[in-house]
């Protein structure tokens, strides 16, 4: 696991714009930031080589046909062996993103289908299950969100070819 980077006020300034645009070109952040074309471009590579900012194609999953998210919480059976089974959950191929949590249920993963419910079954009565730490799940289509942006998950964009 990659250390916890410290951004000083010109890395936090750089994000913000890149969070506005991440289009933005390195003269135009170079300017707004009253900074040099070089300095810009060994910042973001500092930032992006420590892990702390991925630049990258978003979509809106209530925009595009045949995408179906859905949030599933998971029970462990040994607690110990948490963050194994986390990142084991993490390394599905439909797993866009997955969270140690409190509460009723040690996991929560956010999960993307191309298809229809049928993908969400087969990850809910056959993938998941394949870990074997999973103790008991249960899954939440998402009917409707606002700001949700997700990366697709590699298998979805193969099938676009």
């Amino acid at each position: 696991m990659k250390a916890k980077k410290n951004l000083d006020d010109l890395d936090k300034n750089l994000i913000r714009h890149l969070s506005e645009d991440g289009r933005m070109p390195a003269k135009a952040l170079a300017e707004k930031l009253d900074i040099s074309n070089p300095t810009i471009n060994a910042r973001m590579k500092n930032i992006i080589n420590s892990g702390a900012l991925k630049i990258a194609g978003l979509v809106d999953i209530f925009r595009v046909k045949g995408l179906i998210m859905a949030l599933v919480a998971i029970g462990v059976k040994d607690d110990s062996r948490l963050d194994e089974t986390l990142t084991k959950i993490s390394e599905l191929e439909d797993v866009h993103s997955a969270y140690a949590v409190t509460g009723r249920y040690d996991v929560f993963a956010e999960v993307v289908f191309h298809g229809d419910i049928e993908e969400l079954y087969l990850f809910m009565s056959q993938r998941l299950p394949s870990i074997e730490n999973i103790g008991s799940s249960e899954s939440f289509v998402i009917m409707k969100a606002k700001k949700k942006w997700v990366l697709l998950p590699p298998k979805f964009l193969s099938q676009w070819d």
